[in-house]
Order: C-alpha cells, then structure tokens, then sequence
C-alpha cells in the first residue's frame, strides 16, 4: 500500500523546501509518492523543485507544472491524475498544517473503516495558533451551509487535509478550478455514499501579511458551489 501526498504549490519559496522536508519525514509507515503541481508561481518558486529533486533523489518525488495559475481545484486536479497511491492526501504547501497528523488522519482509512477522512481545526485536543476570528466564523457558515445540503455533520468542511482511497478520487470529476474544490468534493463524497471519518488536527494559521490568499470572495464562490453541486451538478 503507497501513499500519494499531493502539494499544489503558488508562490511558496518560502516554505516550500521545509514543507517537502517535513512530508518526506512524516511518522506512517507506508512508501510516500510526492506529487508536487506548480500553479505558475512567479515568486523564484521554480529554481527549488530542481534542487528538491536532487536532494530528495531515491525518493518518489515528481513535479508537475502549470504554465499559468488555474487555482487550487486545477493543480489537485492535475496532481489527482498523477498520484498512483492506493490513499490520496492533500497537502498544503504553507506550514500551516503539520504532516506529523498524518498517522491520525490515516488511521481510520488503515483501521477498514473510512473511505474519506477530514482533518478538522476546530475538534480535538491538538495545537492552534489564536488569530482571523472572522476567518474561522466564516468557515463555520459554510460548513453549517455544507452539512445542511449533503447531510453529513462535518466540523470543517474547508480544511486542507482531506484524505481519500483511491477509489474516491477515481470516482469524482472535479470541476472546480480555485477554492471552490472543498465544497464541491464535499457534496460529491456526499452524493458517493462514502464513509467520512474526522479527526482533529494541530493549526498553525498565518494572516495575509505572511500570505494567505483566501479571501471573502471566495467565500461567496464557495456559497454558490455549495449550491451548484448539491442540485445541478
């Protein structure tokens, strides 16, 4: 059994050397594919993956890139048809989550009995950094919304940490090419009859001043496929 870990990657130079460094180093006891998908960064992004590649060599470690940027729902798209893993986790390429929760978020999907596993920053003993309370109210509208058109009673709909059988990601046609890919992955887990486990995860959040990138406005995109792909989709 093999592991896809799939990173789709914007303007990240930063943290992008530590984060491939942490997943490499995660704690689970299965082979790791790292599925790296470049969104058209512009920011010296492009020179790293070479030396990631050196320095990672032995690894399953590809890269993958768009010419230019398409958003998040487009790079997991392209990075979803790449990863030959038998689980399929989607991983961030800030350091706001922490691949030491892979084993939690793996277990239930190991154990027989998940199909789909959410990674929740709002249940659990685990650590959070305190900061965006309008962020995390916002988050909870839309997960409230979610829960109230699939039927499931999610805590956070809008996490990054989402891991999937293989199965699952073969099954759905993802449509969306931004923010939008949460709920719409949602609801269609839902409409699949899959069996979706949640786990609390650490948060390290950051603000916009260290470059978040989601905004209000991609909230009211999320209203509106929340919607679209409970009923028309």
């Amino acid at each position: 059994m093999k592991l896809s870990v799939v990173i789709p990657v914007f303007n990240e130079a930063r943290t992008l050397r530590e984060i491939v460094a942490r997943v490499l180093s995660a704690p689970v006891n299965l082979p790791i594919e790292l599925v790296l998908v470049d969104d058209g960064s512009t920011d010296g992004t492009l020179p790293i993956y070479d030396e990631l590649v050196r320095q990672h060599a032995g690894r399953d470690l590809r890269v993958l890139r768009h010419e230019r940027n398409q958003g998040k729902g487009a790079a997991l798209r392209t990075g979803f048809g790449a990863a030959t893993g038998d689980i399929v986790l989607v991983q961030d390429a800030d350091l706001e989550y922490d691949p030491a929760d892979y084993p939690r978020l793996l277990a239930p999907i190991l154990q027989g009995k998940a199909d789909v596993v959410y990674g929740s920053r709002f249940v659990g003993g685990q650590a959070h950094r305190v900061l965006l309370y309008w962020h995390m109210v916002g988050n909870k509208l839309l997960t409230t919304l979610s829960n109230a058109l699939t039927n499931l009673n999610l805590t956070d709909m809008e996490t990054c940490y989402k891991v999937f059988r293989a199965e699952v990601v073969k099954s759905i046609t993802i449509r969306s090419d931004r923010f939008d890919f949460e709920p719409e992955m949602t609801a269609k887990v839902a409409r699949g009859g899959w069996r979706v486990y949640e786990v609390g995860i650490s948060y390290a959040g950051r603000d916009y001043a260290e470059g978040k990138k989601i905004t209000w406005v991609d909230g009211l995109k999320a209203i509106a496929a929340i919607v679209r792909y409970r009923f028309f989709d």
